[in-house]
């Protein structure tokens, strides 16, 4: 059975390049047989949190609110595609993340970060790591670190040069740990449902 990732993208910017990387991924994830499906936020379109999906009486959350809900509970697994600002976490993205608390329980998450410089969004990276694990998820250990975005991947997301190279040689090894996660845990919900 394929795994059903969600590929998570939060960039608002105008000229954002990391949805290279976002859609790369996404074909990447459908070329290894997971039905992968990228959730960009800018067009989710969620405001700035002021209620959780879980505050909202049933049946009146946003409609957006709601479908990206139930995409989410009905996720394998995770991949979470993380640009640096300045040292820390995309805005965009977190704003997405935290609207949501429950439905991200008992399953893996996978961090791709990216940046403009070499450094690759190392920092964010970390960030999110403490972050995704207080939300109820799984992180894996293997990382993904892209960098220089624009060198790394051209506007159609293909890998480009040395950055490329890299991107194509270490995404094997970070999909199948993400597979593995998602089908013990698969397996485990099967067999046991959650504690909680």
């Amino acid at each position: 059975m394929a795994h059903s990732i969600l590929v998570l993208y939060g960039s608002y910017r105008s000229d954002r390049t990391g949805i290279r990387l976002a859609r790369h991924l996404v074909g990447a994830l459908g070329a290894r047989g997971a039905r992968a499906e990228l959730v960009d936020a800018r067009e989710v379109g969620l405001p700035m949190l002021d209620r959780m999906y879980k505050e909202h009486p049933p049946g009146t959350a946003p409609a957006n609110m709601e479908a990206l809900a139930g995409k989410i509970r009905a996720a394998d697994a995770f991949l979470f595609v993380a640009g640096e600002y300045n040292w820390g976490v995309q805005p965009g993205l977190k704003n997405l993340t935290d609207h949501f608390l429950e439905e991200w329980f008992w399953r893996p998450a996978a961090i791709a970060s990216y940046s403009a410089g070499r450094i690759a969004g190392a920092r964010a990276n970390l960030a999110w790591h403490g972050t995704l694990s207080e939300m109820g998820m799984v992180v894996i250990p293997s990382v993904l670190t892209v960098g220089p975005i624009t060198a790394a991947l051209d506007e159609a997301g293909q890998p480009t040069g040395e950055a490329g190279a890299a991107l194509a040689k270490s995404f094997p090894r970070f999909a199948a740990e993400l597979e593995w996660w998602a089908e013990a845990s698969r397996r485990q919900r099967d067999h046991q449902p959650p504690p909680y």
